[in-house]
């Protein structure tokens, strides 16, 4: 895949229109550089400055004393000093590893918000939808179900073509993020996009509302990304076994277990 996504970056290049947006980023490139200088000594001094980074961060077993792994020097976000495999012992394995679990952590939050929302909407009568399950949604689309989404039909929305017209839009949104992160950051300067970094672009099209403009709240977003990412990757472990097990979404479970707690857990139901 990666020689289609460097051809089609190369032909919008030697377009006219994107000649235009290479002569226009190269006469800002070193007012640019600056600022990603600047920007980097003032992220280095936060991350001196944060309790979360550094040789005096938390550990993952607290207050108790350990021979941490010396590869792990707290100079990742959310660096506990966890690596029992030492799967990142080699410098190139660590990056590989980091850009992995940001990938996935990324994944796994936006997941999980598309498995909560649907449920909650439908459960408190917000809205309703012929499958809020997340599990059974595909089933349903495939089956032929018109799934609608706060009274909008999906298949009006892709003027009839339902899941191709989806799956089109879906390779358009994630082209440029995925092209970058797998040729480098780099990789959109042909067509006029300077991205700092492949793992944190982000510029206003990764960052619009500046969120993370000032260096402290950089690396304090850094930290709670992969920590909330984390978290989302075991509750897909979670969501996948409740699945199996109940055939409910998240939600009900949750529901169910509150209402009854002595029938509806972990013993109960594989005890059933």
């Amino acid at each position: 895949m990666r020689f289609p996504r460097k051809a089609a970056v190369q032909l919008l290049a030697d377009s006219p229109w994107g000649k235009c947006l290479q002569s226009n980023l190269e006469a800002r490139k070193p007012q640019i550089q600056a600022e990603w200088s600047r920007s980097a000594e003032e992220q280095a001094r936060a991350r001196a400055e944060s309790r979360w980074y550094g040789p005096e961060r938390p550990k993952f077993l607290g207050p108790l004393e350990a021979d941490y792994p010396p590869w792990l020097r707290g100079d990742a976000p959310a660096d506990y000093g966890f690596d029992p495999l030492a799967l990142s012992r080699e410098p190139a394995a660590f990056e590989r590893n980091f850009e992995l679990e940001i990938l996935h952590a990324r994944w796994a939050m936006l997941g999980a918000l598309g498995a909560l929302v649907p449920e909650a909407l439908q459960y408190t009568g917000v809205t309703s939808f012929a499958e809020p399950r997340w599990w059974a949604v595909g089933a349903a689309k495939l089956n032929g179900e018109d799934l609608n989404y706060l009274g909008v039909s999906g298949l009006r929305i892709a003027g009839g073509q339902g899941i191709l017209i989806i799956a089109f839009c879906q390779v358009l949104l994630m082209f440029g993020p995925e092209y970058a992160r797998a040729c480098g950051s780099g990789a959109l300067e042909p067509l006029g996009i300077a991205l700092p970094d492949k793992n944190y672009p982000g510029t206003v099209w990764f960052d619009p509302l500046n969120l993370a403009g000032e260096a402290r709240a950089f690396e304090r977003l850094r930290v709670q990304e992969l920590k909330h990412g984390r978290l989302a990757m075991v509750a897909w472990l979670g969501f996948t076994a409740q699945a199996l097990v109940t055939c409910k979404g998240p939600l009900q479970n949750a529901i169910d277990f509150v209402q009854d707690p002595a029938h509806n857990n972990v013993a109960a139901l594989l005890g059933a």
